[in-house]
């Protein structure tokens, strides 16, 4: 029921997580343990993943044998800079095709680039990575980034590290409901209300970073959006009740009553 599958292969868990800005490797696997995560994102321009050697890699405390590595475009605002950090990633990993592409327009609010974007996916596309796309909540350029043969389409609830949860459902909506790919939102999600909110609306998983790893508590925090993900997918699978103002059907039946 929970199963996410991406680009041919199947997950048990539908929240992926980042990697930056933890401490250190120790709680950054920690949080990763109680997220349930098997898709963790790497920013291969700001942490080693063997580009140093003489340094630590995050690859020892997270290994490719029992996690599936993604490795990101962040800090990069053309398509250029972006395929290049994809190349490079593709050949540190040992030809993992698996990635997630970003490209960023602002330094100030980190909003997409999207003719950039667009891109650059074509060209990964065509050079035969397995792109994860970072856009704006726009249906038509979703639809254009499936077209091109994204495996997921990973639309903003609101902007990179502002925890301001989703601000436009109708938006992310529109675009699940005309998707063939998997929808995942990456970015916004402050708490894990936020999360199951994604979930509830359809969305096939969460991807986050700053949530946890900006908590008072990342590992305590990490599990309750380990919760706050299968809630909200369970809720919608269960499909909830229509929103009444005002209804005069109780919850108990009125006939039969005792003494009546």
């Amino acid at each position: 029921m929970h199963t996410l599958t991406l680009a041919g292969k199947t997950y048990r868990s539908r929240l992926l997580v980042g990697t930056g800005k933890y401490k250190d490797f120790a709680e950054t696997r920690a949080a990763i343990d109680a997220s349930g995560a098997e898709i963790v994102t790497v920013a291969v321009r700001r942490v080693n993943i063997g580009q140093d050697a003489g340094q630590p890699s995050l690859l020892d405390a997270v290994p490719p044998s029992q996690f599936t590595i993604l490795p990101n475009t962040a800090g990069c605002y053309t398509a250029d800079d972006a395929v290049r950090t994809l190349r490079l990633a593709r050949e540190l990993l040992d030809g993992h095709p698996l990635c997630k592409l970003e490209v960023l327009g602002d330094p100030t609010n980190l909003f997409p680039n999207m003719p950039e974007t667009l891109k650059a996916a074509e060209t990964l596309v065509k050079e035969g990575f397995q792109v994860m796309v970072y856009c704006a909540d726009d249906p038509i350029q979703c639809k254009m980034l499936e077209e091109i043969g994204c495996v997921a389409v990973m639309p903003l609830a609101s902007l990179i590290g502002s925890g301001m949860g989703i601000v436009n459902p109708w938006n992310l909506r529109l675009i699940i409901d005309n998707a063939k790919v998997p929808i995942i939102v990456d970015a916004g999600v402050g708490t894990a209300s936020d999360a199951t909110i994604a979930m509830e609306l359809g969305c096939d998983g969460v991807l986050m970073n700053t949530a946890i790893a900006h908590a008072k508590d990342p590992v305590l925090m990490a599990s309750a959006m380990k919760k706050g993900i299968e809630a909200g997918r369970e809720a919608f699978l269960a499909g909830r009740m229509a929103r009444k103002y005002y209804s005069a059907d109780p919850s108990s039946p009125t006939t039969g009553l005792i003494g009546s």
